[in-house]
């Protein structure tokens, strides 16, 4: 058994020993896909393949390497081999900027109609109502909503 696990060892070594980390890097961890496991809230084909990125904090001979993992993850052991690792490349234009939106006391804020995009009317048997698009403070383009004109003009 022990000359087994010898000889896969090092054929996964020679298979990724042109891999290397430097200490300070970001790199994602793979979780290992386990049949009918959930792995993080999520089953089959929507489970994570790797798990966000951490930083390597030592490295451990040829190809094993020490991650700084966060306090959720502390009963599992931070070396890995490099063929559970893929590099972390960031992209800056994947960052969102936050909008800052004023609260007041009650962690609430006021909610109002700054601008009325489209105007159209649904035509019912009986009737007709005239509908509006309202874009909402706060709010994206995307997010406007068809509202009723009376209760936008009350």
């Amino acid at each position: 058994m022990r000359a087994a696990q010898d000889r896969q060892k090092s054929y996964a070594d020679l298979r990724r020993s042109d891999i290397e980390f430097a200490v300070g890097d970001k790199v994602l961890l793979k979780v290992s896909p386990m049949r009918g496991v959930m792995r993080f809230g999520k089953r089959g084909n929507l489970s994570q393949k790797f798990i966000s990125p951490y930083e390597i904090l030592s490295r451990f001979g040829e190809v094993a390497y020490r991650l700084a993992l966060p306090p959720a993850l502390d009963r599992v052991h931070n070396v890995f081999h490099v063929s559970q690792l893929h590099k972390y490349v960031s992209d800056p234009s994947y960052v969102l900027e936050a909008e800052m939106i004023e609260l007041d006391d009650a962690l609430t804020y006021v909610k109002m109609p700054n601008e009325i995009l489209d105007q159209r009317v649904r035509k019912t048997r009986r009737s007709e109502t005239v509908l509006v698009k309202v874009l909402w403070s706060n709010h994206l383009v995307e997010e406007a909503t068809w509202e009723a004109d009376e209760t936008m003009k009350e």
